[in-house]
């Protein structure tokens, strides 16, 4: 059960509202935040500080913050949402490898910016960071719409262009100085972090620095050394901020690349237990980014079910195109599963429960969309074990924090921007109920999912063939 009931404010209130919620407005940048003043009563609460839930004592949103949970709550707020007995309250997820891009054809990557936001945001997934993005200056477009209210979605942490030969046409003997310009153009035009992948040393060392000049974070999808790349042991001690994929350490040597030695991996080895160690001596975040090596190399059914048409949202012609094709599977994947759940476990039983992303690296070719993949990632870290508890807060705090924004994201407290997701069902007692999202509140602007779905079924894709050549890079 969840209604919403709505009072009538006189001109004079909405007014007074109107310059709390300016007055209030805090983070990095402004957002087009609702003005009105909301209560939510009833159901239940995970705030992402515990492990626990408990009954919602009440939760009250002023200008789009956390103004009292609990306590002495309005008598006659603008709005109220009456939830029910089975509505469980979580902190907005937060999604570090948030990929905007798809490769429907097989002929590179473009960025999908109509759809992608209302899905990620209908799933709960109120902050995305879309670790490299394709064409950054039309993200940060994007980024802009969505923060003046133009368009509904996530809060975009916008990471500019990749670092590295993820990049068209990076040039691999661009100088450090030429880094460092480049970080400064795009910390100019608001760019929240950075991303490193098929970077060299020098490279990547200027790009760390001269982003921590500017207070922004760097991700890093490293090698193993081979080759003038970098294992993630000596990003760390350039003071990276985050590793995404696999730990590195000598647990992979030089002599090849990194995905050739993973699969002989042992979690319970002299040197995992080396890196790991390294990883929390230096506050390391590791993103693991399991979910795309369950599914891509078909290693785990029950994490990878569809558990929504997510073929609704392509046009006609694009599922007709789809059908014709089997989903892409890559055999040494599956192995890889198995070994990142291990070494996953080691890194969580090790103490590293708070330096642990999610991420979900779904680069989509149209079998499964990048929106509604938080869910699988939730999935598959129980699956490796952790407890749900510290999952929940791994999609919510943990990410709030890895990208240096913690003291207003991430929690359900008093003073922070006003994220939530309802959803039907404990998610501790089961995580695959996160996929029954009911209710999603961004910034105090509530949005319902099924609407936001509708808004954009049969959108993503080509038309028919003469639109081919818009969807793909070259």
């Amino acid at each position: 059960m969840l209604t919403r009931l709505r009072t009538v404010a006189s001109p004079i209130a909405l007014l007074v509202l109107l310059l709390l919620s300016l007055l209030l407005a805090t983070g990095p940048r402004a957002e087009a935040q609702a003005p009105n003043e909301i209560l939510v009563r009833g159901g239940w609460l995970f705030d992402g500080t515990g492990d626990t839930v408990i009954p919602n004592p009440g939760i009250w949103i002023r200008g789009g913050k956390f103004l009292q949970i609990g306590g002495e709550l309005p008598v006659s707020p603008t709005e109220v949402i009456e939830l029910g007995e089975d509505d469980y309250i979580l902190p907005g997820f937060f999604d570090l490898h948030a990929h905007y891009a798809l490769d429907l054809f097989g002929r590179g990557r473009v960025d999908e910016m109509r759809a992608y936001p209302a899905i990620f945001l209908a799933n709960g997934v109120t902050s995305t960071f879309p670790a490299g993005e394709v064409n950054p200056d039309e993200m940060r477009e994007l980024r802009l719409r969505i923060d003046r209210g133009e368009q509904a979605g996530p809060r975009l942490f916008n990471s500019g262009p990749y670092f590295g030969t993820a990049r068209y046409g990076w040039d691999a003997k661009k100088t450090a100085e030429e880094v460092r310009r480049e970080v400064d153009e795009w910390a100019a035009k608001g760019a929240r972090g950075f991303k490193a992948k098929g970077i060299a040393p020098g490279q990547l060392r200027a790009l760390i620095d001269q982003a921590h000049r500017h207070g922004l974070t760097v991700t890093g999808h490293l090698g193993s050394g081979f080759r003038d790349s970098v294992n993630p042991r000596d990003a760390i001690l350039m003071g990276i901020d985050r590793i995404e994929h696999f730990l590195g350490g000598d647990a992979i040597t030089d002599d090849k690349p990194a995905y050739s030695s993973l699969v002989d991996v042992k979690a319970d080895s002299p040197e995992t237990e080396s890196i790991v160690r390294m990883y929390l001596r230096h506050g390391v975040f590791f993103d693991a980014t399991m979910g795309p090596y369950a599914c891509v190399g078909r290693a785990d059914d029950e994490v990878c079910e569809f558990f929504a048409d997510e073929t609704k949202y392509l046009t006609p012609y694009m599922r007709e195109v789809l059908s014709e094709r089997t989903p892409e599977q890559i055999q040494e994947f599956a192995q890889i599963y198995r070994v990142k759940q291990e070494t996953l476990r080691a890194f969580y039983d090790a103490g590293g429960s708070e330096l642990i992303t999610l991420g979900t690296d779904r680069p989509s070719r149209g079998h499964y969309l990048s929106g509604f993949y938080a869910h699988r990632e939730m999935h598959a870290l129980t699956r490796a074990g952790i407890p749900t508890a510290a999952v929940l807060r791994i999609a919510t705090a943990n990410g709030a924090r890895a990208l240096g924004v913690g003291s207003y994201l991430g929690t359900v407290e008093p003073g922070k921007l006003a994220d939530l997701v309802v959803v039907r069902g404990n998610p501790l007692e089961d995580i695959r109920n996160t996929r029954n999202v009911r209710l999603v509140i961004k910034a105090g602007t509530p949005h319902d999912p099924a609407e936001l779905l509708a808004s954009v079924a049969g959108t993503i894709g080509p038309t028919g063939p003469g639109d081919v050549p818009r969807w793909v890079r070259w």
